[in-house]
């Protein structure tokens, strides 16, 4: 038998073909879960959640490509001399189930439940986030926790294995016995990589949740708000240590409210979105310079504000815009299209550290934190 071909007995391979499938397996899971990753984001079962659960999510089916039996049942067309013409319709795919009359006997979309903890969702999730236009300032008390890999050793676990140096270490040993070639892995040979937690300290920040919970804010619009407040939330905790969250509920009056209030308490009445914005103005001037602060604020709402207040709103979000890096007003979409007032009169403001967003349903999470957390190329500015 050529050298090529031949298995050796001590080849680590053979051992770790069960790993090898359940890491690929693994890979193909997170590849789904990373394409539908707007779905999962707003799924109840995670909202609702204590935030530690093991929870299970609805992926596409992932099955590997084979042949599949017709289910249209049809006589198809193609062959040379038959009766079809150029343009003719020869076949068409089934329609799926549950769009026509009667119960329906079309096969539907398959969809595969895995298990996955909340803090594996929420690294896929956080992958591409950070705070933006984060700025120097006197306090560096703001660090983010990072992975380096610094060293390689012949011992590790086998997810952490460094192919490149084990194959030159094999190709190096059988050259030096006169057989070149890679065959013949032996446990020696093995090389993994290992890493350390480092931390990069960068100036302090202070976040800002507003929200509206006036009565126009019906369960479906303050579900989709608590849905971003949720992520946003842990997204701080998980990528920054020693961030600072307030959190702000108003209606026609604004209060400053505790963490599980915020996420948990409604109330009714009229709303005033001016309110919440002075007093967020007000925690600024009185607890946060912003000398020693980076500042973001973010406001969600229905846009059913109060007419007579949306030319005072535009005022004070430029007052806000002078003291932070980044103000994000997110606005939620009833079941019918409509612009807000609120909304067109923020179209006055221009500064480039305003960016509004649009949520119609409950896809439009995950695309909101993405605009408002996405990071500059140089995420510190001097």
């Amino acid at each position: 038998m050529s050298d090529l071909y031949r298995v050796s007995r001590d080849d680590w391979s053979l051992h770790r073909k069960g790993e090898i499938d359940r890491q690929r397996h693994r890979e193909k899971v997170k590849e789904a879960l990373k394409k539908n990753l707007a779905d999962v984001v707003s799924e109840e079962s995670i909202i609702l959640s204590d935030g530690n659960k093991v929870i299970r999510v609805p992926i596409r089916s992932l099955d590997e490509y084979h042949f599949r039996f017709d289910q249209g049942k049809k006589k198809h067309a193609g062959q040379g001399d038959g009766k079809s013409n150029v343009g003719d319709v020869l076949g068409s795919e089934p329609q799926q189930g549950g769009k026509g009359k009667g119960a329906g006997e079309e096969p539907g979309i398959d969809y595969y439940e895995t298990d996955i903890s909340i803090d594996e969702l929420a690294d896929l999730i956080f992958e591409d986030l950070g705070l933006p236009n984060l700025e120097k300032k006197k306090k560096p008390d703001l660090s983010s926790e990072s992975i380096e890999f610094k060293d390689v050793r012949k011992t590790g676990i086998s997810s952490n294995i460094d192919r490149k140096r084990t194959i030159y270490e094999v190709l190096k040993r059988n050259a030096l016995s006169g057989s070149p070639g890679i065959h013949g892995i032996k446990k020696e040979d093995l090389r993994f990589k290992t890493w350390e937690t480092t931390y990069k300290f960068e100036s302090s920040a202070v976040v800002l949740a507003m929200m509206d919970t006036s009565g126009s804010m019906g369960a479906y619009e303050k579900y989709i708000a608590r849905s971003f407040f949720f992520w946003m939330v842990r997204f701080l905790r998980t990528k920054y240590q020693n961030v600072h969250i307030v959190f702000l509920a108003h209606h026609v009056e604004a209060k400053e409210t505790t963490e599980e209030e915020f996420f948990t308490k409604g109330a009714s009445g009229g709303t005033r979105c001016s309110s919440v914005y002075r007093l967020a103005l007000d925690i600024i001037e009185k607890r946060y310079s912003p000398q020693d602060y980076n500042i973001y604020a973010f406001h969600f709402s229905d846009g059913d504000n109060l007419a007579s207040d949306n030319d005072l709103c535009v005022k004070l979000v430029g007052e806000l815009l002078t003291k932070c890096n980044l103000v994000g007003y997110g606005e939620i979409e009833g079941p019918y299209y409509y612009t807000s007032t609120l909304r067109s009169a923020y179209k006055k403001i221009t500064d480039q550290k305003f960016t509004v967003v649009t949520i119609k349903d409950k896809t439009g999470v995950y695309p909101a934190l993405k605009k408002f957390f996405s990071p500059a190329p140089e995420n510190i500015r001097a």
